[in-house]
């Protein structure tokens, strides 16, 4: 495995794990009130950084576990990453537009602020999802 498909799953991985948290936190806080009137902010920022800072010392064990892995990059990594950026970024894409919208409409902060949350989520998802079956599978020709 290389160490790009390794961060791929690291990506894939921790962006599920935060999400879920995130979303155990919020619906554990509801105490019978309704979705939107939750205090979102902090656990969203807590798991947006934790999601970071995971991501990061996951990386830096595995380096440090795996010290001969080879660091180079070749012509189909490049590749790769570059196909699994472009699919993922859809979702960012779609975030921004729906985001827009409901503002639109002035639909309550905590929908916008979740919607473009989950958008993110999901452009990570998806983008590590292909980087790995690309990888496990031929690279697709044009």
């Amino acid at each position: 495995m290389t160490l790009t498909e390794k961060r791929a799953w690291i990506m894939l991985v921790v962006s599920v794990v935060a999400y879920v948290a995130y979303v155990v936190t919020i619906v554990g806080r509801t105490d019978g009130r309704a979705l939107s009137d939750v205090p979102y902010a902090g656990p969203l920022l807590t798991t947006i950084g934790g999601a970071i800072v995971a991501a990061i010392v996951i990386e830096i064990l595995m380096s440090i576990f795996t010290p001969h892995a080879s660091r180079a990059r070749d012509v189909r990594d490049k590749e790769i990453n570059r196909l699994g950026e472009y699919v993922g970024q859809s979702f960012v894409t779609i975030g921004g537009v729906a985001a827009m919208l409901m503002c639109i409409v002035e639909w309550d902060q905590f929908w916008i602020a979740n919607v473009i949350y989950l958008c993110f989520v999901l452009a990570g998802i998806l983008g590590s999802v292909t980087k790995v079956i690309v990888y496990r599978r031929t690279f697709p020709e044009w």
